[in-house]
C-alpha cells in the first residue's frame, strides 16, 4: 500500500532539467539569459500520428547569436511521409547520422539546459516535442517560453488584429535573409535574427518588458 506514495524516480537528464530551470534566478536580467532558438521538422502537423525529424537550435545571449552554441539531430523514422519530404528534404533512408527519438530527446534538453526557448509559433514546436516526451513518461518542459509571432504582434499594435505572421512574412518586414529556409537549423538562425530585430525595438522603445512576454504568451 505505501509504495502507491513513494515519489516517481525520474531519469537523471529530466531530473537535471527539472531542477536547473525551477533553481534558475537568470529570467530577470536580460543579460544573463541564455536564450535558445528553436525549430523541428516533422512527418505533418498531427501532435499524436506525426514525428519529429529533426531538431535545429542556436544560442542567443546579450544580443548576440553564439554560432559556436548551436545544435542540430537526425531522428530515426519511424513514420515516414513522402509529401513532407517536399518540403525539408529529409529522407526516410537518406544520408544524415539519425539517432532513435529518446536519444535525440535525451541530447537536446542536456543542449537546452536552463535557456528559455524562442521559436516562431512556439507552441507547434514545443508541444511536438512534449508529446514525444509523453512516449517516454516525461514531460511537458519545464523551460520558458517566447514566441517571434506573438511579440511582433504585441510590439506593432497596428497588426494586433492580424492573428499569424509566417516567417517568411517576418523575414520580409525585417529584412532578413531566407538561408537554409525548411532546414530546423536554418529555420532556428532566421528565428533567431527575428529575435534579435524584435529585441532591439523593445529595447529602444521600453514598451515590454520580457517577464510580461513570458507570463503574456501563454494567453495566445
Amino acid at each position: 500500500m505505501f509504495g502507491l506514495f513513494k515519489k516517481r524516480k525520474y531519469p537523471e537528464f529530466w531530473q537535471e532539467h527539472v531542477d536547473k530551470v525551477k533553481d534558475s534566478t537568470k529570467y530577470f536580467n536580460y543579460e544573463d539569459i541564455r536564450f535558445v532558438a528553436l525549430d523541428t521538422e516533422t512527418t505533418g502537423f498531427h501532435y499524436e500520428s506525426d514525428r519529429i525529424l529533426c531538431i535545429g537550435a542556436v544560442g542567443i545571449k546579450n544580443n548576440k547569436i553564439m554560432v559556436s552554441d548551436s545544435f542540430e539531430i537526425y531522428i530515426k523514422q519511424e513514420v515516414f511521409n513522402s509529401e513532407t519530404v517536399k518540403i525539408h528534404g529529409i529522407r526516410k533512408n537518406g544520408n544524415e547520422y539519425k539517432v532513435s527519438e529518446e536519444e535525440a530527446l535525451k541530447q537536446f534538453i542536456a543542449y537546452l539546459d536552463d535557456a528559455v526557448i524562442v521559436a516562431h509559433h512556439t507552441i507547434f514546436d514545443v508541444t511536438m516535442i512534449n508529446v514525444a516526451l509523453r512516449r517516454m513518461n516525461l514531460g511537458p518542459l519545464k523551460s520558458k517560453q517566447l514566441d517571434t509571432n506573438f511579440i511582433h504582434r504585441k510590439l506593432h499594435s497596428q497588426d494586433k488584429n492580424i492573428k499569424t505572421f509566417s516567417l517568411d512574412k517576418l523575414c520580409e518586414i525585417y529584412n532578413i535573409k531566407k538561408h537554409d529556409r525548411h532546414t530546423a537549423s536554418g529555420d532556428a538562425l532566421i528565428t533567431a535574427f527575428i529575435f534579435l530585430k524584435l529585441t532591439n525595438r523593445y529595447q529602444k522603445s521600453n514598451a515590454l518588458n520580457l517577464k510580461d512576454l513570458m507570463k503574456t504568451y501563454y494567453h495566445l
